[in-house]
């Protein structure tokens, strides 16, 4: 293998040294759990009495031959797509634990909401939050301390992330993640945004865009565009934590059926092997390895705020500038919507996560010295990761992935990147911190100097674009009173339309929120997580219509072109009254003890200084 780039060495070895005091105390408490777990070789009879009471026709095995126990942390829910396939996956997980003479329990569920349902509505203020409320429910479920391993069901945008940081808190014992897979591809991406953008300026009918969103979103499985959902599973190849190729295959398949029994003989191949726990997988090297697959592959803006909440619950405290900077090393290596036209299937197909590890493996641009979940099969780093999953002879067995693209209109080799840098970038000045998309977004729209329009809500764009109050003009949108402390930092999303049609019509426009922008964040330049935010002592509270804004993705510029002086006299705007739901209420406390944005705007995790 080639040595590993140096920018690489630099930033991981600053990150290990900025991490060491967090990371050390994230131990001690993980070695201290681990040593004074209940087990079930010394627990109360009545304790191990609960444990076994239902197990029926395991209880034998659970009191007597005590063998291990698989603890299945599930987020099912049929209302949701994406979640729909794991109401079958229990039984035939035990059923296969059981064949292997060991046992699996469902240890409990997590919520799981639909930021694609609860776009521009209420449900979206809890959006975010509901992440470090996955992460509270994995803990519970695993507290009972009667397991030797876990098994995570999840797949979409919170899930996935809240499932890791509660699994973080039982460091001690190993876990495999376990996809459904995305549904199969319905009609293109290119029509479905068409019809949108046709909505938006009042050429389709309601009925349209319905027929047209049914079209996209028509069964099983995950969204197939290379959103939030599966930015998650293509960071979990990249860390190890799940099996080889199982990110992408469909559901109700025979691999995906066998990908799944799978991950039940490996889970139990690593249970009680403290060398493979979720505390020394998930470390310095794997997280790097996360913030690289997302930048070469033009992932979800959203995992700025999931994978940065993720380390910091390992105790390792990365940064938007460790993300930036790896960012101008990385090449953009695929081209899936929103920044193609591809969908994951066909991702996939043309080569897929394999293909893209095996290229920046090839320049040394992934730490290979790490272990994963399958490296007591295919033995130590990231080649496993390289290989794809197929039946010989009837049994489910792994070959090298495809040496070259099949479709570089998709993916594409190292050496001719769709775009030298990776497609994130940070944005600084005197309005804060945000982050930035460029890998959708043209080069003639990467900088914007305008005035500002100023909007409290989302929903006060829409309705000026619908009244034809921001036709003709150039200009910044400042939708404020987005973050985490305010309002959940709910996706804005719904402004992609408007905004791209104004961007279409020739108009130069841009988005600057303390909120976010999506996994689907597209062609419209978008500062976005804009830290500090309105109600956390941002300047974006100072902003006042035609105030001269600049957003410069090239040189990573945001700035308020207004002089010190003048601000220093300004009274920030207060937050508007909201009329919101009321059982938003239960997440006050939320809302109340949040942190800021670029520390992964976590409640359960407190703030350090930067």
């Amino acid at each position: 293998m080639p040595q590993l780039h140096p920018t690489i060495v630099k930033i991981t070895e600053r990150l290990i040294e900025r991490s060491r005091a967090s990371r050390a105390r994230y131990f001690a408490r993980i070695n201290a759990s681990g040593k004074l777990k209940p087990s079930r070789d010394h627990m109360g009879c009545a304790n191990l009495a609960h444990a076994y009471a239902a197990a029926g026709q395991d209880q034998f095995r659970l009191r007597v031959e005590r063998q291990p126990n698989i603890g299945i942390i599930t987020s099912f829910n049929d209302m949701l797509s994406a979640h729909q396939p794991y109401e079958h996956y229990p039984p035939r997980l035990k059923a296969k634990a059981r064949s292997l003479g060991a046992t699996a329990q469902v240890a409990g569920a997590t919520a799981a909401m639909c930021d694609g349902v609860t776009q521009g509505y209420a449900g979206m203020e809890l959006s975010l939050f509901s992440r470090d409320a996955i992460a509270q429910s994995t803990v519970i479920g695993l507290s009972h301390q009667v397991f030797d391993a876990a098994l995570l069901l999840g797949v979409c945008d919170k899930i996935v992330p809240g499932l890791l940081m509660g699994a973080a808190a039982f460091g001690h014992l190993p876990a495999l993640f376990v996809p459904a897979g995305p549904m199969t591809t319905g009609i293109s991406n290119k029509d479905k945004a068409r019809v949108r953008q046709r909505f938006a300026t009042g050429d389709a009918t309601r009925e349209e865009l319905l027929d047209s969103e049914l079209k996209a979103y028509h069964s099983e499985g995950t969204c197939t565009f290379y959103g939030t959902a599966n930015s998650n599973q293509m960071m979990l190849e990249f860390m190890g934590l799940m099996l080889p190729g199982s990110a992408f295959v469909n559901p109700s398949t025979e691999l995906r059926a066998a990908l799944d029994e799978e991950a039940v003989t490996q889970a139990l191949s690593i249970a009680n092997h403290p060398e493979y726990s979720i505390a020394q997988l998930l470390n310095e090297k794997s997280i790097i390895n996360g913030v690289i697959g997302l930048l070469a592959t033009g992932g979800s803006t959203n995992h700025t705020l999931h994978i940065v909440a993720i380390a910091r619950a390992a105790g390792i405290e990365l940064r938007w500038e460790d993300m930036d900077e790896l960012g101008q090393i990385i090449p953009l290596l695929a081209r899936v919507y929103p920044n193609g036209s591809a969908d994951v299937n066909q991702f996939h197909a043309a080569g897929g996560l394999g293909y893209v590890i095996g290229q920046l493996r090839s320049q040394g641009l992934l730490h290979d010295d790490v272990d994963t979940v399958v490296s007591n099969r295919f033995g130590k780093g990231m080649a496993a990761y390289t290989q794809e999953p197929y039946f010989h002879n009837g049994q489910l067995a792994w070959r090298a992935g495809t040496p070259h693209s099949l479709d570089e209109s998709i993916v594409r080799p190292i050496d001719n990147p769709f775009a030298p840098d990776g497609g994130l970038k940070l944005l600084q000045g005197n309005l804060g911190r945000a982050v930035i998309k460029t890998s959708a977004v043209g080069e003639n729209h990467r900088v914007i100097r305008a005035p500002a329009m100023v909007f409290e809500d989302q929903s006060e764009l829409q309705h000026a674009f619908k009244e034809g109050k921001l036709d003709c003009k150039d200009f910044v949108a400042v939708v404020r009173f987005q973050g985490p402390k305010a309002l959940g930092m709910p996706e804005l999303h719904k402004l992609t339309p408007p905004l791209g049609v104004l961007q279409d019509r020739g108009q130069h426009v841009a988005l600057v929120t303390d909120g976010r922008m999506s996994g689907a964040s597209g062609k419209v330049p978008a500062a976005i997580h804009v830290s500090p935010e309105a109600l956390d002592g941002g300047l974006i509270a100072k902003i006042q219509n035609g105030d001269i804004i600049t957003v410069d993705a090239n040189t990573g510029v945001l700035q308020l072109e207004v002089s010190t002086e003048e601000l220093t006299v300004r009274t920030p705007a207060q937050r508007p009254d909201m009329d919101t739901e009321n059982w938003l209420d239960f997440f006050a406390v939320a809302r109340a003890n949040v942190g800021r944005a670029e520390l992964g705007a976590t409640w359960l995790i407190k703030d350090v200084e930067i």
